[in-house]
């Protein structure tokens, strides 16, 4: 069984989100990295780059598969988690420790939108 943190918003395609203020941190859930199998390449955007809610903002590679990653929230990217592209199996050691880019959100009730723990593990169970 996949980890669900109760504290987390999710997208249905398996991005999770945490806001602290105006700050948006992103990852891959641990349902999806047991999907993918082993990462071997994490496409993350560059710092200053614009993302959009529900649109692509990089990529994650693993043995198996390759996977488009969508921006749970809308907003400016502020920060990358650099050590992934050196390590992008650090997701499989803990998707929600290694997140992949913080954004400021251009509208926190975004996140709002999203699901909660219980509807996101719903989503997992189909």
């Amino acid at each position: 069984m996949s980890k669900i943190l109760e504290e987390l918003r999710y997208a249905d395609s398996h991005e999770w989100v945490k806001l602290e203020g105006d700050i948006a941190t992103v990852g891959i859930t641990d349902f999806a990295q047991h999907q993918l199998g082993d990462i071997v390449y994490v496409d993350m955007p560059e710092v200053g780059d614009e993302v959009t809610q529900g649109e692509d903002f990089g990529a994650v590679e693993s043995v198996k598969a390759a996977s488009d990653l969508l921006s749970p929230v809308s907003g400016e990217v502020v920060e990358i988690n650099e050590a992934l592209e050196d390590e992008p199996g650090l997701i499989n050691q803990d998707a929600f420790a290694n997140w992949i880019m913080k954004v400021k959100v251009s509208d926190a009730s975004e996140v709002e939108k999203l699901l909660d723990a219980a509807a996101y593990a719903k989503v997992c169970e189909e």
